[in-house]
């Protein structure tokens, strides 16, 4: 099977600066490429633009009107076959009714290499 690794784009939806930096530097050291966004908003215009997005990796609690699980929700009704990977130290309160269907949820605080590793995972599987 071919290294898919090298033409997946990631989506980062992180408003943490230090975790984004952290996590797409991860990413791109693995040859994953990266677009980094801090909102919901900024995530849904990037995906309107048309830009290629194979996975979006978001924090669940973000500024503004659209935290991570309105995103996913608006995502998946621009691409539906979108894999959607969550992250937040609060899963109690989000749980699975928060979450689309075929999505992951990763636990903060997570490994950066974790996070990698499940990202280059699912891009397998595309």
């Amino acid at each position: 099977m071919p290294d898919r690794r090298h033409e997946t784009h990631v989506l980062l939806v992180e408003d943490e600066a230090l975790i984004s930096m952290i996590v797409a530097d991860e990413l791109r050291d693995r040859g994953f490429v990266v677009e980094e966004v801090g909102s919901g908003e900024d995530a849904l215009r990037h995906l309107q633009s048309g830009a290629p997005v194979d996975i979006i990796f978001t924090d669940v609690n973000l500024p503004g009107s659209i935290d991570g699980g309105e995103l996913a929700k608006r995502a998946r009704a621009m691409r539906p076959e979108l894999p959607i990977v969550y992250a937040s130290g609060r899963y109690a309160e989000f749980g699975l009714k928060g979450m689309v269907a075929r999505s992951l949820f990763v636990p903060k605080p997570y490994s950066p290499a974790e996070v990698c590793t499940l990202i280059e995972r699912l891009s397998a599987q595309a």
